[in-house]
């Protein structure tokens, strides 16, 4: 039995991979800032525990008590909406800690087991903006594009070691938390100069009827990238990202 560590189980893409893999019973370790394991169905394959990417205390206590892991899933994230001249540099710093860098350094903790074992498997969620850019995202996409490079090169790095490295890209995912969740990072975000132009880019997103990214689309292309040996570097999760890829 395989034991899959996903980090940013408490809503969302997290909550849903973690939930798809412990239904094909896997040994799922759920991580989250804040445990709650009443999220998650009852199981003995479950393990829910403490996490802050930005931590590295917390990183290696985690990585302490969960070894070994044989699939590594680096989807804890958060958003940041607005213009740019309206984003404090204490914010762009934040979104890059959690994105970027506590990908990097989750990854970074895990590395020397897998390379130890010269197997596993490493994913990263990143986002189908980093391949067709959006206005008021330029920070957000800036992280998530810092993370799509970081993974091709790994890859290229850990290939020797038998160690697979895969990027999953989800599209648009207004039913998740996800905008929720990025609502208190966006006061004074929008500037008045840019407030024209950010009402008929709300107002083209809320028209919209393309089709969008579900949770369970982002499950399956991580158990895609989990499984099979032969799944590209860049999966696309969600109708839309699927057709924009």
């Amino acid at each position: 039995m395989k034991t899959i560590l996903i980090t940013g189980c408490s809503s969302g893409f997290g909550l849903e991979t973690a939930r798809y893999f412990l239904e094909r019973d896997w040994q799922v370790i759920a991580t989250m800032r804040t445990p709650n394991a009443e999220l998650l169905p009852a199981s003995p394959h479950l393990r829910v525990l403490p996490l802050d990417v930005t931590d590295p205390d917390s990183i290696q206590k985690l990585i302490e008590t969960a070894a070994p892991v044989d699939v590594l899933v680096n989807n804890a994230g958060i958003g940041l909406l607005g213009a740019l001249e309206g984003i404090s540099m204490d914010k762009v710093r934040e979104i890059f800690e959690t994105n970027t860098f506590g990908t990097i350094a989750v990854t970074q903790a895990v590395l020397p087991q897998m390379r130890g074992r010269k197997a596993g498997v490493i994913i990263n969620v990143t986002s189908s903006v980093t391949v067709k850019s959006l206005p008021l995202l330029s920070v957000y996409t800036g992280s998530k594009a810092a993370v799509n490079a970081f993974t091709e090169s790994l890859a290229l790095e850990l290939a020797q070691f038998n160690v697979r490295v895969n990027l999953v890209l989800p599209g648009r995912a207004p039913t998740t938390s996800f905008g929720a969740n990025a609502q208190p990072r966006m006061q004074g975000a929008i500037p008045e100069a840019y407030a024209a132009m950010a009402q008929n880019v709300f107002a083209e997103w809320a028209q919209s009827t393309e089709e969008v990214t579900q949770a369970i689309d982002v499950a399956q292309a991580v158990w895609q990238a989990a499984t099979s040996s032969d799944a590209p570097m860049r999966i696309a999760a969600g109708a839309d990202a699927v057709a924009l890829m």
